[in-house]
């Protein structure tokens, strides 16, 4: 195909698929946060017949156009120059014309610029279309094992010591899973402060760079995460925190030995044992007599494995 019909179709696979001429709206188009392969057919068929495709970096984006074949020019739209390129994107939408605008991938970040085209386009009459892809907080959700029934996506937990700790007592008591995005330098910190506020013995899930090359999911306890990254290298990439709701604590065998294992690694066996009947309710004694079972086990060479 050549001319302007090359330019509003997309290819999937092996397969030039030609793309539906578009009314007039700004569209709002979300993209993989990874994987490039997650992009839905409603996106790719939006980014190949818009007039205009507003991005915020274009670079990243000709990568992703370039994937499937669509030869669409891109204009620049972020945050530092939102009040030149903004006012053109407005007046392109009053001439009649379309605009895929195509935020960044991944977690939004705070204050976050990207809803200010929604807006100026409702405030004067124009139509602001969303062409959603699945979340991360819902990616992270799914994998994670914890009750999806009901859910409180949190955002980010302040950067001061003593704000985190007041805004994560307010989520205390809510009866929904946790959602959480934080930065990979603070999450280690913060895991301590969910120790301290919600317990350590909630179950939860950490998850990074989700669909992507290095994806990876880990779940356990608070306690046991907490001790985990308090002890490993920062991690990188983008991270999600999946808390279980206030009744979500360690109740199977290998949750409570993995618990016992992470405080023993910290504190002397008695008072490991006391930190977890505190924990979980169960007996001193029996928790003792079960850790000293595991430290045994672990010089054996028979078990006791853990994230201890």
């Amino acid at each position: 195909m050549t001319g302007e019909s090359a330019k509003r179709s997309y290819v999937v696979g092996q397969t030039e698929i030609a793309a539906r001429p578009l009314e007039p709206a700004l569209y709002l188009v979300a993209t993989p946060i990874g994987n490039l392969a997650d992009i839905t057919l409603r996106a790719l068929e939006t980014l190949a017949a818009a007039d205009i495709v507003a991005c915020e970096d274009t670079r990243v984006s000709r990568v992703l156009l370039d994937r499937y074949g669509i030869r669409r020019r891109t204009t620049a739209y972020h945050e530092h120059n939102a009040g030149e390129a903004g006012p053109k994107l407005i007046a392109a939408l009053e001439a009649g014309q379309s605009v895929a605008r195509r935020p960044p991938p991944g977690p939004p970040r705070l204050p976050d610029p990207r809803p200010r085209p929604a807006r100026e386009a409702r405030d004067r009459g124009t139509r602001a279309v969303p062409i959603p892809r699945p979340p991360p907080a819902l990616a992270a959700l799914t994998a994670s094992g914890l009750p999806s029934d009901a859910f409180l996506f949190a955002g980010f937990l302040p950067v001061k010591s003593g704000q985190r700790l007041t805004r994560l007592e307010a989520l205390k008591a809510a009866p929904a899973t946790l959602i959480l995005f934080e930065s990979p330098r603070r999450l280690a910190e913060t895991l301590s402060a969910m120790v301290e506020v919600l317990g350590g013995a909630r179950k939860a899930a950490i998850g990074r760079e989700l669909t992507k090359t290095f994806e990876e999911m880990r779940t356990g306890t608070l306690q046991s995460l907490a001790s985990h990254y308090a002890g490993a290298d920062t991690p990188k990439g983008e991270i999600v925190i999946c808390v279980g709701p206030a009744d979500a604590v360690a109740d199977e065998p290998e949750d409570i030995d993995r618990l016992l294992l992470s405080l023993a690694a910290e504190m002397p066996a008695s008072k490991a044992a006391a930190e977890a009947a505190k924990m979980t309710g169960g007996q001193k004694q029996a928790l003792y007599r079960r850790l000293l079972d595991l430290k045994n086990a672990g010089r054996d060479g028979t078990g006791g494995g853990g994230d201890g």
